[in-house]
């Protein structure tokens, strides 16, 4: 038995795996804009971060959330019309959480909102502002994805000092 990782065989290329190699594992995905990368953001009740996701770009903003959310306490969730999701809406009912999520126009039972907690989501927006601030981050020059989350957090942490 031998649990070494190349092929044992001497024709073609040597460790190739038969796969492709690409942005597939690097959270960039195609988008009508190009490529891009979602960061999908969790702050706290005076706009700093507690926790992000990336996620590609063509990915549903829905599917990131629960990893977001899983281990954090809250009283409250504010967020706009894309995370209206009947599962994300029962998740929160099952934490005991408040609901604040714009409602999407169509929904067929719309959920009454808090307007005056809802004005708080400005400090989520005005985080992604400070955060595109820095060059590195708005225009994604990091390679992987490990390196781009090192930057957010430093990034983060200097907008946090400020």
């Amino acid at each position: 038995m031998d649990a070494y990782g190349r092929r044992h065989h001497r024709q073609g290329s040597p460790s190739r795996t038969g796969r492709k190699r690409g942005t597939s594992s690097q959270a960039i995905g195609r988008s009508k804009g190009g490529m891009i990368t979602k960061i999908l953001a969790l702050t706290d009740a005076l706009g700093n971060l507690v926790r992000f996701t990336l996620m590609p770009g063509q990915r549903f903003d829905t599917v990131g959330v629960a990893p977001l959310l899983e281990g954090v306490a809250f009283g409250a969730l504010i967020a706009d019309k894309a995370f209206d999701s009947n599962a994300i809406i029962a998740d929160l009912d099952a934490r005991g959480a408040k609901v604040v999520i714009s409602q999407h126009p169509r929904r067929a039972k719309p959920l009454a909102i808090d307007e005056e907690m809802y004005k708080w989501r400005h400090l989520i927006e005005n985080f992604f502002g400070k955060l595109k601030e820095f060059k590195r981050i708005a225009l994604r020059a990091d390679k992987t994805d490990q390196s781009f989350a090192a930057m957010i957090h430093i990034a983060a942490a200097v907008i946090n000092s400020r």
